[in-house]
């Protein structure tokens, strides 16, 4: 038996872009197969926004937190045992366009970080994977208004992006990656009912926990969901 983590989903209570509970990601991911789902919802300016309906206005760095981790709590309790709820970050700075996917941080270190959106990824990325000893992914590195970064801060890119409402140009984060050597990801990049989770990893061992993904991510031992193909022709097959 193979197991099925997505890396990459979105859920309305956190992120603007976002039109899915997290209860009802749950039982979509559910209903798809997966035996664990990484929340990696944005923590971006826009997160804590105006535009945010759902964000009460504060500067309080630790109640911004309360809010991005609440979509969490939420997911475990709609999951209720039947799958593993993990997550992550989906960073986006005051510096550039991109976003990055951060894996293995405790709410303990995020809520230690009131400057992660304050600083470049030269400064965030080796707080990041050399101090803290966590794993940094460009998301979606190929799609229009994103900027390649310098293959050395990274750990990885995500080779898949299933948002079928962008175009990632996978083909081309899957060469960037053979070529620089580095990790590999997959991702849904969920937002929307419309979206079919199509990315994330399979493993030989079940990932039930943030600990656990990392310790796969690193190892290689992972098989990574439709690498270099475009959504829309991954959806067509299903």
């Amino acid at each position: 038996m193979q197991f099925k983590t997505e890396l990459h989903c979105h859920t309305s209570e956190v992120s603007r872009c976002g039109r899915v509970t997290a209860a009802e990601t749950v039982e979509t991911y559910i209903e798809h197969g997966y035996n664990a789902l990484t929340i990696t919802n944005h923590l971006s300016a826009s997160t804590f926004s105006e535009k945010n309906k759902n964000f009460v206005q504060t500067d309080d760095w630790q109640k911004r937190i309360d809010f991005f981790m609440h979509a969490v709590d939420l997911a475990h309790e709609a999951a209720r045992g039947r799958i593993d709820i993990l997550w992550g970050i989906e960073l986006c700075g005051g510096h550039d366009n991109n976003d990055y996917l951060i894996y293995g941080m405790t709410e303990e270190q995020l809520r230690a970080m009131p400057d992660i959106l304050d600083i470049s990824i030269k400064e965030f990325g080796p707080r990041i994977r050399e101090e803290l000893g966590l794993l940094l992914f460009q998301a979606h590195p190929f799609r229009n208004g994103v900027r390649i970064v310098v293959p050395d801060r990274l750990d990885g890119v995500e080779v898949y992006n299933g948002h079928i409402g962008h175009d990632s140009r996978n083909g081309f984060a899957l060469q960037w990656a053979e070529r620089y050597g580095l990790r590999r990801i997959s991702g849904t990049d969920f937002h929307q009912p419309i979206h079919i989770p199509t990315g994330g990893i399979l493993t030989d061992t079940p990932i039930r926990t943030n600990d656990d993904l990392t310790a796969i991510l690193r190892s290689g031992a992972y098989t990574v969901l439709h690498e270099g193909r475009e959504p829309a022709d991954v959806v067509a097959e299903i």
